[in-house]
């Protein structure tokens, strides 16, 4: 491409990409794609480096991705998704960065609600969570309650070691209310006993799991629920993620054999 300008090269490089995501969508195996994919939005704070922005405009950026990702869902027909937008331990960032955080987070959950297009609900401990952060989420959910597009889970003051710890602090609950002692409950205990308790109970486990920023590990998002999940591990920061890069994880899930452990 010697001799094109600066501003040419990147249009031919656009006009390649989207050429090559359609190609990769119209070899998708519809038959085979996943109905709910669990996302871990990370590397917004490293974008915003890489590029000389400031954290919160990372984060800001990474907000505005989150519409791009839906839209790209309902093309596929994605059914639930999980977005991990704010981590238990993210609380402990720094005071200035959390309250900037959590007002970015309260903005894209309310951006979701107005949208119309999806249903939005909560996952996560509301206990952790700022008053007006909890009135954000309990306005999101009342306003979408009704809608039949896709299910978007918000993990807010999520982690997944305290959803299970929270699921059997209410099963124990709930079975000491009904009369049963703990050797009562500790002899009929089945692993659907704990899913029923689940911030995300009655709907399906996640098909696929997406972490972006090129980190290879869970962190602790839907331990339970994972149990058979696939993988797919992007080295693009969040707030670069692209429709390529969303069709190649669905390219490569439709090719895995899930075997649930057989």
């Amino acid at each position: 491409m010697e001799g094109l300008t600066h501003t040419m090269r990147n249009k031919l490089r656009r006009l390649a990409v989207r050429l090559y995501a359609r190609r990769v969508e119209g070899r998708l195996d519809t038959d085979r794609s996943a109905k709910h994919i669990g996302v871990i939005l990370d590397g917004n704070r490293r974008w915003a480096k890489a590029a000389g922005s400031t954290t919160k405009e990372g984060h800001e950026a990474g907000a505005a991705k989150i519409r791009d990702l839906l839209g790209w869902c309902e093309e596929t027909d994605v059914e639930v998704v999980t977005l991990w937008l704010l981590s238990t331990d993210n609380l402990n960032r720094e005071p200035d960065e959390l309250a900037t955080l959590l007002s970015i987070v309260e903005g894209a959950v309310s951006d979701l609600a107005d949208d119309g297009r999806w249903r939005v609900n909560h996952v996560g401990a509301l206990d952790v969570l700022p008053e007006r952060t909890r009135e954000v989420l309990r306005r999101a959910e009342e306003k979408t309650a009704d809608r039949r597009g896709i299910l978007v889970n918000v993990a807010v003051g999520y982690g997944g070691r305290q959803e299970i710890t929270d699921a059997v602090r209410s099963l124990l609950a709930k079975r000491a209310a009904e009369g049963q002692t703990l050797e009562q409950v500790a002899e009929g205990l089945g692993v659907e006993d704990i899913s029923e308790h689940l911030y995300t109970r009655g709907q399906p486990d996640p098909d696929l799991v997406i972490r972006t920023s090129g980190e290879q590990r869970l962190s602790g998002f839907m331990l339970w629920q994972s149990a058979h999940s696939e993988y797919y591990f992007c080295e693009a920061y969040w707030p670069a993620f692209r429709k390529v890069d969303f069709l190649r994880a669905l390219r490569d899930y439709a090719a895995r054999h899930r075997r649930y452990g057989v």
